[in-house]
């Protein structure tokens, strides 16, 4: 992607200032997460200084922070103002025995 949204990479560097925070709380190195995601040293410092890496190994990284179910969670449609309100309206009126 050559152009990137200013609103993305603010994303980006937030996302990697979280995840070396998550990290930190959970005493591990840089080359601790690295190792244990299977990605390399370099993948891990692009994430946390908000560079762009692929989905997978950014899966990785935050599966060993504990981050994933976390991070998939935030995704949930029902959970945006859109999704609850339109989960509301396909609710049934009543119930009918």
């Amino acid at each position: 992607m050559k152009y990137v949204p200013t609103k993305v990479r603010h994303s980006l560097r937030v996302l990697g200032e979280h995840a070396a925070i998550q990290r930190k709380l959970l005493n591990l190195t840089i080359a601790d997460v690295a190792q244990r995601a299977g990605v390399s040293v370099n993948t891990v410092r692009n994430v946390e200084s908000g560079k762009a890496v692929r989905t997978d190994s950014l899966f990785a990284i935050l599966n060993i922070l504990q981050l994933l179910g976390p991070a998939v969670d935030a995704t949930d449609p029902y959970q945006t103002p859109l999704g609850m309100a339109r989960a509301i309206d396909q609710l049934p009126q009543r119930v009918r025995r």
